[in-house]
């Protein structure tokens, strides 16, 4: 999708709107006013969009309606989904660890500095955690397990279905950040899933719209109280136009996946196949099993902001990992856990495509990173 001249290689941050889910947002954006909460004959037509909407969401994930809570963003659902889990869990240990989202991560820590048992499984340079060490430390005083199906950073894979399974097995609760995951590869709720959260504008949905899967199992204190929208487990106006997008969004996925993951996949791999040939230590974070879209690249020798501000003002769009912690330069605490050294942690950024990436667009990218990576090493 045209972005002027500029590469946009930055897209685990956030993503353009498909034309399609803009068209699905017109009946909400359109000049009348609609509010799924009124009882009227404009709020009835609202309703029946967001009962619509619903259906779709909660049909893709093989889940009841029920079952599907809105809010606006993952930030917000991570936050209602640990705080309420660990509220009634305390001061039981959560199982997690160090390569989670700060909106997971933080809280955890809260809980730790609060008196709450934390463990964190280890990591390596794999980059996800391992069954193995999971069934070392799940037990009865087991109280949570929450993991991120994909690293937004280095984009390598949980086992999750796996985990869940273990989760199911010793009656621990599952929560699961989905963020990075969804629009590249399908996803289902299976057994032993608790609660899962996403990110509409990570998939050409809007920003400002997140979903919240909760099994009907679990009854959770809400983290936003007003009105009764949503049970009472979310209050305020529904965002409707963002609703009838991310619901778009998903449907689409039903008929353009896999065939996008492979694409995505084949793009992504060229991509880094052709810089490690053209440049030398050239390193791929990240050695386990990777979602399709995701490169998190070291370039050995090279300051890895220098090399974000140069390929931007080169007019290509990366960034050093994910956006909530965008302004801080501090190495990436995902890295560093992973065991990498300073040096590499530093030299490293992160490139994301989407399945709107050209190829055109892959080969000027590589041209003008090759450019800017040899200048710099021979300043």
């Amino acid at each position: 999708m045209a972005l002027d001249s500029r590469i946009y290689l930055d897209n685990n941050s956030t993503t353009v709107l498909d034309p399609e889910v803009l068209d699905a947002m017109q009946f909400d954006l359109c000049n009348v006013p609609r509010n799924p909460s009124c009882i009227h004959s404009f709020g009835r037509d609202a309703r029946n969009e967001l009962i619509r909407a619903k259906r779709v969401i909660a049909d893709a994930f093989e889940v009841s309606s029920e079952e599907i809570y809105f809010s606006s963003g993952a930030t917000e659902s991570n936050n209602f989904l640990l705080k309420g889990f660990l509220k009634k869990i305390f001061p039981k240990t959560v199982i997690t660890t160090k390569l989670e989202h700060s909106s997971i991560f933080r809280i955890v820590e809260e809980y730790q500095k609060n008196g709450g048992d934390v463990c964190f499984l280890p990591v390596d340079k794999v980059g996800a955690p391992k069954l193995d060490d999971l069934k070392k430390v799940i037990g009865k005083q087991t109280g949570l397990l929450t993991l991120m199906a994909v690293n937004n950073e280095t984009g390598v894979k949980t086992d999750y279905e796996s985990f869940a399974q273990l989760a199911k097995e010793h009656n621990v609760p599952f929560v699961i950040d989905g963020v990075a995951l969804l629009g590249k590869e399908p996803f289902k709720v299976v057994d032993g899933i608790s609660a899962v959260s996403f990110s509409g504008h990570k998939l050409h949905a809007p920003k400002g719209i997140g979903i919240t899967y909760l099994s009907d199992e679990f009854d959770l204190d809400p983290l936003i109280i007003g009105g009764n929208q949503q049970n009472s487990m979310r209050a305020g106006t529904h965002n409707l136009s963002g609703i009838l997008g991310f619901s778009k969004a998903i449907e689409l996925l039903q008929s353009i996946l896999p065939h996008e993951t492979l694409k995505m996949q084949k793009m992504r791999d060229r991509f880094e196949k052709t810089l490690q040939e053209k440049l030398e230590n050239v390193l791929i974070n990240g050695e386990g099993n990777r979602i399709c879209n995701t490169s998190s690249i070291a370039f050995l020798g090279c300051d890895g902001e220098s090399l974000l501000m140069s390929l931007d003002m080169q007019g290509v769009a990366a960034s050093h990992g994910s956006a909530c912690s965008s302004g801080s330069l501090a190495p990436s605490r995902i890295l560093s856990a992973m065991g990498y050294p300073k040096e590499r942690v530093e030299s490293s950024i992160r490139f994301s495509i989407s399945r709107f990436t050209t190829d055109s667009e892959i080969d000027r990218a590589i041209a003008i990173i090759v450019d800017v990576v040899k200048q710099m090493r021979n300043l």
